[in-house]
């Protein structure tokens, strides 16, 4: 998806433009401009269904702030993204007084702080305080 976050209608690939929230208490389905973060219970939407999003019967849909134009970067946080992925691709070199760590002295380093894996995730894992 890159870096804007895409529409969350099944089989759509485009960008999101709107979020949508839903109001139960008023029987509103509310279409606004799009939020800074993710949050639960939120959708966001390409323009297109921004645009022709209905509202079950008896709900009304509440469009709020017009248009929606596309989400653009700054300039300052593409340059901060470049920064953090070649940071991330140097080679990591010990310091002359810092002990090397292997995976197994990671392990055993872990260990020794009473951390406890408790799951994984792909290639992450979980780990808990004891």
């Amino acid at each position: 998806m890159g870096l804007t976050r895409g529409c969350s209608k099944t089989g759509c690939a485009r960008p999101a433009v709107a979020t949508l929230t839903y109001a139960y208490a008023d029987r509103a389905v509310v279409v606004g401009p799009l939020a800074t973060y993710a949050e639960p219970h939120t959708y966001d939407l390409c323009l297109e269904h921004a645009e022709r999003m209905t509202a079950p019967r008896g709900w009304e849909v509440v469009r709020v702030g017009g248009e929606f134009p596309e989400p653009a970067l700054a300039a300052d946080d593409l340059l901060a993204l470049a920064d953090a992925v070649r940071e991330a691709g140097r080679p990591r070199t010990s310091r002359p007084n810092e002990p090397r760590t292997t995976s197994r002295g990671q392990a055993n380093a872990e260990a020794d702080s009473g951390a406890v894996e408790s799951g994984r995730r792909g290639h992450l894992r979980i780990l808990k305080d004891s």
